[in-house]
């Protein structure tokens, strides 16, 4: 019985950290094709140099999760990408609580671009 409950406990943990964050939107690959020439957007990679450095797309600029977020300006758009996903969701919501309105997470990361 005690397993089970921990069981439970974990799944929904799991749940909860993989749901977007209240405000963030949310784009396919096919459609951030669509917007990367978009001048009142501004394009953030989250992942390590290392990583950025063996594959990128040139409109993003490296800016690794856990780095100074504060730069960026809060009058535009900031659309975040990483390699799967998950740390760009991450990162749209320390930007959302640092007060930056429009926060845009890009479904799937390099691994589906």
């Amino acid at each position: 019985m005690e397993t089970w409950i921990l069981i439970v406990l974990v799944v929904g943990f799991l749940a909860w950290r993989m749901m977007p964050t209240k405000g963030v939107q949310s784009i396919s690959t096919a459609q951030l094709k669509h917007v990367l020439n978009d001048k009142d957007k501004v394009f953030i990679d989250v992942r390590t140099p290392a990583e950025y450095k063996g594959r990128n797309i040139p409109q993003f600029k490296n800016i690794p999760l856990g780095s100074g977020f504060n730069q960026l300006p809060k009058d535009k758009e900031i659309v975040v990408i990483c390699q799967s996903g998950m740390r760009s969701s991450q990162a749209c919501k320390q930007l959302k609580k640092l007060g930056y309105a429009r926060v845009t997470n890009v479904r799937g990361g390099m691994s589906a671009y």
